[in-house]
Formats: structure tokens, C-alpha cells, sequence
């Protein structure tokens, strides 16, 4: 897959593509129906991708809570299992913000990108003060000369798929609703850094990692699918872990610890990828480490029996 970052040098074999846009944050169900319409508009095109970095809430909003669901090199990874040849992943900036709707069509679009066939979600909005529709793009491209597709909003039960309402279900402790509108577990990802090293005076070593940047779901344990995605361990794993702030030991800065059922080896500097299978309970200050101990012993038989059956 081609990650193309500036609009302005395209070379011509890149132009000529069918491609979705959108900030596609957790590529969910929804995302997913987008893409495949814009695959089957020009099926002989190439099949690409429009997003923009920074996320543009994060762009006019820089004090905000971290609310994404992906960092962006997971959101590449996902993408290109979809089939995606081409990601055009523009910078979000001063001049990106300030273009009108018709000349995002026109620089953007046609001239920078040179789409053949473009496919929005119905609720698509663009330019300066997002004063643009998906109606105005479609006729922005009769009159520039490329196609567009306006894709209905998609609905689960009496929900309708989006980024939003993902995000609510995580931070209410519900991975697997989130899962049946991801249609893929949510995952975070990254590399492994270090640590207390407390973990392994307890019998249960964990690797750590950050979730700075991320929206951080409920904290609390969670029975976990683990991808060891490099290094000398590679491969796949069942685990339990603790996202949160640590209170038993006083610590105020969230992370994400994983302790993999049935594996030893050092995991240091190697990339995973946990997937929140089920929340198992809040977190806790216990009195005294036997206390804890006791609590990871119940947690792990508790995740290892929910992991085995599925």
C-alpha cells in the first residue's frame, strides 16, 4: 500500500483512483461498507483512502481528551488488510482548514489527488467551517468530472454505527458491543516498554505499554486476545490485563498491562496488538499484596475459561 501524504505531488500512476474519505477512526462497520462501495464503483481503479492528520477535532480542538480510537499506525495496518492500494493521509493544517468547500473539490480532489470516483458517508461534511454537504460534493462533481457516491448511514438493532457511539460503549466497560459494530475486536497496539518489573515478584509478569493519544476504555482488567506481531515471539496469545492507573501502587499515569497466559520469554521493544475481549471488573486497592495476588489468581482462571470458548 502507497501512503501519500502531499496533495500537491501526486504522481500520475497515483491519480485516477476510486476512493473513500473520512478520518475512519476504528474502521469500523460502517467504514468498512464505505470502502467496499467505493471499490465496487470502479472495481478496475485503484482502491483508495482519503483521511487526514491530525484527526481535525484534534486540529481545532488541541486540548481535548484523547479520544482516538486507533493511532495511526493501526489504522494503516487495518486499512490495508482491506485491500487499500493507496492512502492518502493529507495533512490537517492552517491552509487545509480554511479551504471553501469548492475549492477542497477542486484543489483536493480534482486537481491534487485527481479522484476518479469519490464514496462519502450521508452525514460527509467539508471545508471552512464545515459548511459543505455531501449533496454540494455531488454536484461539485458533475461540474468538475468526477463521480460521487453518497453511502447510507448503516444501523445495528436500533444503533447507528459510528465512531461516537463505539466510543461510548468502551468507556462503559463494553467490548464486545463495541466488537459487533467494529466487526473486529478493539485492539490497542504498541510497543512494549518498560516497567516496575513488580509483576514478576508476584508470578504474574506483564508487559506494559502506553495508551498515551488513545481514548482509554473503562479502566479495569479484561480477559485479552494477544497478537505478538514481531521479534522472536511472534504469534498469538491468550492473557488478562489491567488498563488503568495502578492504585495499589500509587501511580496517577494510565497504561496497559498484559500478562500472557503460557508464555515466557522477554517481549521488550516488540510491537503487540491486545484485543479487549471482556471487562472482568474495576480496579482496586487491595490490603496487601496476598490480597492482590489472590484477586490476579481469580481473574486469570476467570479469562482463560471466557478465552477457551471462543
Amino acid at each position: 500500500m502507497k501512503i501519500i501524504r502531499d496533495y500537491h505531488f501526486v504522481k500520475p500512476e497515483d491519480q485516477g483512483a476510486t476512493a473513500a474519505i473520512g478520518n475512519f477512526d476504528g474502521v469500523h462497520l460502517g467504514h468498512q461498507s464505505v470502502i467496499k462501495l467505493a471499490k465496487s464503483a470502479l472495481p478496475d481503479a485503484p482502491l483508495g483512502i482519503v483521511t487526514f492528520e491530525p484527526h481535525p477535532r484534534a486540529y481545532f480542538t488541541p486540548d481535548t481528551a484523547p479520544f482516538r480510537l486507533m493511532s495511526q499506525t493501526a489504522r494503516t495496518s487495518q486499512l490495508e488488510k482491506l485491500g487499500v492500494n493507496n492512502l492518502y493521509e493529507l495533512p490537517f493544517n492552517a491552509e487545509m482548514a480554511t479551504l471553501s468547500p469548492r475549492e477542497f473539490a477542486e484543489r483536493i480532489i480534482c486537481e491534487g489527488l485527481g479522484l476518479s470516483h469519490i464514496v462519502i458517508g450521508a452525514d460527509f461534511s467539508f471545508g471552512n467551517k464545515r459548511a459543505g454537504s455531501a449533496n454540494n460534493l455531488v454536484g461539485f462533481g458533475a461540474e468538475m468530472g468526477f463521480g460521487v457516491t453518497i453511502a447510507p448511514l448503516l444501523e445495528q438493532s436500533v444503533a447507528t454505527i459510528s465512531s461516537t457511539a463505539i466510543r461510548q460503549t468502551l468507556t462503559d466497560g463494553r467490548p464486545q458491543e463495541a466488537a459487533e459494530m467494529l466487526g473486529h475486536w478493539h485492539r490497542i497496539e504498541g510497543p512494549v516498554i518498560a516497567g516496575e518489573q513488580r509483576g514478576r515478584t508476584l508470578g504474574y509478569p506483564t508487559a506494559n505499554m502506553s495508551i498515551d493519544g488513545l481514548l482509554p476504555p473503562a479502566f479495569g482488567v479484561y480477559a485479552v486476545l494477544v497478537d505478538v506481531l514481531d521479534g522472536p515471539h511472534q504469534g498469538q496469545f491468550h492473557g488478562v490485563s489491567s488498563l488503568g492507573k495502578r492504585p495499589m501502587f500509587g501511580e496517577n499515569h494510565p497504561n496497559l498491562e498484559t500478562f500472557l497466559f503460557n508464555f515466557s520469554g522477554d517481549l521488550y521493544g516488540s510491537c503487540l496488538s491486545i484485543a479487549l475481549v471482556e471487562y472482568l471488573r474495576e480496579e482496586e486497592k487491595f490490603q496487601g499484596l496476598e490480597a492482590l495476588v489472590k484477586q490476579m489468581d481469580s481473574d486469570s482462571a476467570r479469562a482463560q475459561c471466557i478465552l477457551a470458548a471462543l
